[in-house]
């Protein structure tokens, strides 16, 4: 060793002994420990701070100084529970003759008649529901009677063993690739390579696009700690996704047009992002989320239409900066592409947007196919298997049957109506004084809210006169999905609505067993942890 280093280490140590001989060795001792502690707590902090954000996480503290103050916490829980209970208390009372052992003797063929008395108990769903059921017409003749023929003929059958039930091989292949086309596959901004599956469902499909991109992007980029960017608007199964893969999820506020803002997703994407996410259109409020550019042609109108907005949108946004896009097309996947034909001004959304990466799309909505079937593709990346093993091959045999039962002519003929009905529709609320319109809806859903009286007392009026609608919040809000089933009954829907308003406006003020004051509070709370509180208490007590 240099005797000059040797000489200097001499002199450090010399140093640092006679510095730290002026402290108590137990003061030494704990000292590390303690800078190791606040250290930890520090990294704590900063990691809600990044998963949370700055305004969420200092209102959660703050929220939990003021519990620790003598009573307010037992305050908070005991109003919690009553709305807990307030939402259980009717099932609760459904719930008390329900069997929970077997039968001593089997009921044999007399379990029909069993199921034919519960199902008489069913509230009347024909043209009462928001969405809910898609196919038009009684449930005994019909489509539905075709539908229900194929799935019983193909009760038995199970798409795992393929080499014994090939048929059900077949319709599946089919179905995705029928889709496939309907969306962009035959086009050449597709790369031909779009592939897929069917699944459970929307939840399932959108599952097994977020894991595939998260696989992608590991195998491309090396990303170990992913990060996905959405819209408030967008589903909550992206919620799920992130928690079942460990992905940070980023959720971005909506523009005044109530789409995805795109500005704000951008200022989230990172090295660390694998996936941004589309919606066409999204739940909430019928609105297509700003997937393409804005594209002029050669008169100076434009062809894709974002509501005034110029400037890079997701598309763009996923191919410049690389990573996956996937659009949620559950709704709006077997009516876009025919209201686009049919002269609809529809932006592009499908594979033929550079950038889109899969896409997920529900056949049993307005495709007309039993519950429980789901295409959902991986375009240019590679097919992930379901997540269940075993599937129920008469649902594929049942999506089969739908989509060659009506062909193109037949799905044409439904958009036109479910489409006019929605214009007409969105035409009789904006003539009710009393309500506006949320955004510019683009399909079938229309969202409304209103300035002048509580729209969850409307929510509740109309709930006594046997609607079923989605109460919203984000703004406070309540939205009807138009389908096959409401085509007759637009008037007399119209006629309710508006005399449901009348009657909020004249005597405002909750109704007896109605949930305004439930769905008020909750969109007032600015801890958006105690309404999730909520939710789980209540859904675990209804266990």
């Amino acid at each position: 060793m240099d005797s000059s280093l040797k000489s200097f280490l001499i002199d450090f140590r010399a140093s640092a002994n006679s510095f730290l001989s002026e402290y108590e060795p137990l003061a030494l001792l704990l000292a590390p420990l303690l800078a190791f502690l606040l250290a930890r707590t520090l990294q704590s902090f900063l990691a809600v701070l990044h998963q949370r954000g700055l305004k969420a996480t200092v209102l959660g503290f703050f929220i939990t100084l003021i519990k620790l103050v003598p009573g307010v916490k037992n305050y908070i829980d005991a109003e919690k529970q009553k709305v807990v209970d307030k939402l259980q208390s009717g099932g609760k009372s459904k719930r008390v003759d329900w069997r929970t052992e077997l039968p001593r003797a089997g009921l044999r063929d007399g379990v029909i008649e069993k199921m034919k008395d519960e199902k008489r108990k069913d509230v009347d769903w024909q043209g009462k529901c928001s969405g809910t059921v898609y196919i038009g017409g009684s449930e005994t003749e019909g489509h539905f009677s075709l539908i229900n023929e194929a799935c019983s003929m193909f009760a038995h059958t199970n798409p795992l063993h393929l080499d014994v039930f090939q048929s059900v091989v077949r319709f599946e292949a089919e179905v995705v690739a029928m889709t496939a086309a309907l969306l962009g596959s035959k086009e050449k901004g597709s790369g031909g390579q779009i592939c897929g599956n069917m699944t459970s469902g929307g939840t399932e499909s959108i599952l097994l696009a977020v894991k595939s991109s998260r696989d992608y992007m590991k195998t491309k980029k090396g990303i170990t700690k992913p990060e996905m960017v959405i819209a408030e608007s967008a589903h909550s199964a992206y919620d799920k996704a992130a928690q079942y893969f460990n992905i940070k999820l980023w959720r971005v506020p909506v523009n005044k047009e109530f789409q995805a803002d795109v500005k704000a997703i951008r200022r989230h994407i990172n090295r660390n992002t694998i996936l941004i996410v589309g919606s066409a259109p999204g739940f909430p409020h019928g609105i297509i989320d700003p997937i393409e550019p804005m594209r002029s042609s050669s008169n100076g109108t434009s062809s894709s239409h974002n509501n005034g907005m110029e400037g890079e949108e997701l598309g763009e946004l996923a191919s410049n900066f690389g990573i996956c896009l996937h659009v949620d097309l559950c709704l709006g996947g077997f009516v876009l592409p025919f209201a686009r034909k049919l002269g609809y001004p529809i932006p592009p959304f499908d594979f033929s947007v550079k950038g889109v990466t899969s896409v997920s799309v529900d056949v049993h909505k307005y495709g007309l196919a039993p519950k429980g079937t789901i295409t959902e593709w991986s375009g240019g990346l590679y097919v992930s298997p379901t997540i269940a093993g075993s599937r129920p091959g008469g649902l594929i045999a049942g999506a089969w049957a739908a989509m060659m039962s009506l062909g193109e002519e037949g799905y044409l003929e439904n958009s036109k109506k479910i489409m006019e009905v929605s214009k007409r529709m969105q035409k009789g609320i904006e003539e009710i004084p009393e309500l506006f319109i949320i955004g510019r809806p683009d399909m079938t859903i229309v969202a409304f809210g209103s300035n002048v009286v509580d729209i969850f007392e409307v929510n509740d009026v109309m709930s006594s006169k046997g609607w079923h609608l989605n109460a919203l919040q984000r703004p406070n809000s309540i939205h009807i999905c138009l389908t096959l089933q409401h085509v007759p009954i637009v008037e007399e829907f119209l006629m309710d609505l508006t005399e449901s308003v009348k009657t909020v406006k004249e005597n405002p003020g909750p109704i007896s067993g109605g949930l305004a004051p439930i769905y008020g509070a909750a969109g007032r709370m600015p801890d958006r942890v105690m309404v999730q509180d909520l939710l789980v208490n209540y859904m675990d007590g209804t266990c």
